[in-house]
């Protein structure tokens, strides 16, 4: 598929953002006043920020609202209701620790629930397309979640937490380019099924079924070289964990380049989620590329 910047930015800061959301929910760090404003501050800036960037791929965005409206059946609906029922629960807790000085535990663990169930929603928009079978294996979710998990636990900085969550993000990340670089294949869909005409004997495309492009073809149909694929796993693996890794482990003794450190571990793991996203985005191998002959 052709990424759109709008989903990899949504997918990248959403996740982020209600990641540290779910730690600070659970009291990781106990903050209050200016402190917990600052937190809550980059964490609703991440979700929201995600969320708003969302709606730009809308072809009439203004219509966004109507989709609350299908929660029985619409992954993306269930998103929505859970992110504002997150962003409202948090934002009465972060309400208590900014300027009561309270931490009202039993709101914070709800709306921590709450905000990883957002990231689950989101993931498994995708992960429930048949049509796509790179998206459809349950590692999607996992991915969604480990992501999420571990770029929280940084930005809320939980060194001793963020080790073992970016290690098995880590391992996560690569089981998912593995299975799903074999999941097209795996689904038994090809040609011959595609067009309705593999029961007659091997199909091949003989000419492209139309002289010009069309709606699917520029947004269903985006095939990334190997090469180029590649390289882009081995950025986004080494920024993403990789890199963050080393630097937490690195011994410091001042606070002060602890914190650098640490700050720059969550840029370099901010780059390389985007980095993954985009591969996520970009090699979904639609089926229907296989009635133009494109797989």
């Amino acid at each position: 598929m052709h990424p759109a910047p709008s989903v990899i930015i949504f997918t990248t800061l959403s996740g982020l953002g209600f990641g540290l959301l779910f730690f600070l929910g659970l009291g990781l760090p106990v903050v209050t006043g200016m402190v917990a404003f600052v937190f809550y501050a980059i964490a609703f800036g991440l979700a929201v920020g995600g969320l708003a960037a969302s709606t730009f791929h809308l072809g009439h965005p203004e219509r966004a609202w109507r989709a609350f409206t299908q929660w029985k059946t619409s992954w993306l609906s269930r998103e929505g209701v859970c992110a504002v029922a997150a962003l409202l629960v948090m934002g009465l807790y972060a309400i208590g620790a900014v300027f009561l000085g309270q931490n009202w535990s039993a709101l914070g663990v709800l709306g921590s629930v709450l905000s990883l169930g957002t990231v689950f929603t989101t993931s498994m928009i995708y992960t429930q397309l048949k049509t796509i079978p790179r998206w459809n294996m349950k590692l999607t979710p996992a991915m969604f979640l480990s992501f999420a998990l571990a770029g929280g636990a940084l930005l809320a900085g939980q060194v001793s937490i963020a080790l073992p969550l970016l290690a098995v993000a880590a391992l996560v990340q690569l089981a998912y380019w593995k299975y799903g670089d074999d999941a097209l294949a795996a689904s038994g869909t090809n040609l011959g099924t595609a067009t309705g005409l593999g029961d007659r004997g091997a199909v091949r495309a003989f000419e492209p079924p139309h002289t010009g492009s069309n709606y699917l073809l520029r947004e269903f149909v985006h095939v990334v070289g190997r090469k180029h694929a590649q390289k882009l796993r081995v950025i986004a693996f080494g920024l993403g964990f990789a890199l963050p890794l080393v630097l937490l482990l690195l011994p410091f003794e001042s606070t002060m380049l602890k914190h650098t450190v640490a700050g720059l571990a969550v840029l370099a793991h901010l780059a390389g989620v985007a980095a993954s996203r985009w591969l996520f985005f970009a090699q979904a191998e639609h089926v229907v590329g296989l009635y133009y002959g494109k797989r």
